[in-house]
């Protein structure tokens, strides 16, 4: 999700969804240890809570930024061991730590020494063809027993580290869902969170009968409005009485607020709040339209508003500034 789940994105989720866990895109150790700390980890107090994933190899490194994450107020560090890209496999981490479990139990462990905070572990069933059960499962072990971590994010396809792209990556690799329920019969006392084809509120409830989480990455992204009714089913909430309307509001105030920074970095992350609802077309062709982008959010917002009233026959708002 990298370049997706930035701190705009994450701030618009959190309209739709209070009690979800939110986690940043993939931050290299190099970047944080480095380049410009505030830019990759500065975030909104709404979004927790929070997680960091790191990408990363080195102990030492891991513990480094582990403590930056403690000191920035992040909720948890999660280490990436599942992205499949050759850069970042060029950086020696992602999907290829996998056949390094011993190291990968060195990083959480060092990053565990360091901080008070929950370190997991996110991963894939398998690397290139080994399709063994016997190999993620060992590779939970050894981390697991010594790493201590207790947390384990299971994206159940292989990662082909050669010949496919990371579009690819999540696709063309068979769906092995069962493999992730097998790790939870034979890891009970661990968390195991299921990642991998989620669509649907049904899907996420019969995983649960299984596993003890669920992470869904691009359909929430590209269907954000699925979310909606997650705090009841899966907490234990109310059931939600804002609207996509009242979200769209309050994006729009967040934007107003972003103070000199271009709004429109933040409104792409909404383009899909209103998929399949008439009018949702014209909307997302308003918010995007590149000759809007020195306008302001509550002036772009009142454009936006007369398609989706003209579909739902509907006043129109007038504009609110100009």
């Amino acid at each position: 999700m990298m370049d997706w789940t930035d701190r705009h994105c994450r701030v618009f989720h959190r309209q739709i969804t209070r009690h979800t866990r939110l986690y940043t895109e993939m931050v290299t150790t190099g970047a944080l240890l480095h380049g410009d700390v505030p830019r990759h980890l500065d975030y909104s107090p709404e979004e927790h809570p929070l997680a960091l994933q790191l990408g990363g190899s080195e102990p030492a490194d891991l513990a480094a930024c582990a403590k930056l994450a403690a000191q920035w107020g992040y909720d948890e560090i999660n280490l990436n061991c599942g992205c499949p890209s050759e850069r970042v496999q060029r950086g020696a981490f992602g999907a290829c730590l996998m056949a390094e479990a011993p190291l990968v139990a060195n990083g959480v462990r060092a990053m565990r020494d360091a901080v008070d905070l929950p370190v997991t572990v996110k991963h894939r069933i398998g690397i290139d063809r080994i399709e063994r059960y016997d190999f993620v499962r060992d590779f939970v072990g050894t981390v697991a027993e010594r790493g201590g971590c207790s947390v384990f994010i299971v994206h159940a396809r292989n990662a082909w580290l050669q010949g496919l792209s990371p579009k690819e990556n999540r696709e063309i690799p068979p769906l092995r869902h069962e493999l992730v329920y097998r790790l939870k019969a034979d890891f009970p006392g661990l968390t195991i969170v299921l990642n991998g084809g989620v669509t649907t509120e049904e899907q996420i409830a019969q995983h649960l009968q299984h596993v003890d989480g669920v992470m869904v990455g691009r359909e929430a992204y590209h269907h954000p409005w699925s979310m909606a009714r997650w705090d009841e089913l899966f907490f234990g909430d109310a059931p939600a009485t804002r609207t996509r309307a009242d979200v769209e509001r309050a994006m729009v105030a967040y934007m107003e607020g972003l103070q000199g920074r271009p709004w429109s970095h933040a409104a792409r992350h909404m383009l899909g709040l209103w998929n399949g609802m008439p009018g949702a077309r014209r909307w997302r062709q308003v918010w995007s339209d590149h000759r809007l982008k020195n306008d302001t959010p509550a002036h772009v917002h009142a454009l936006a508003q007369r398609p989706v009233a003209a579909a739902h026959d509907e006043p129109t708002p007038e504009p609110t500034s100009a």
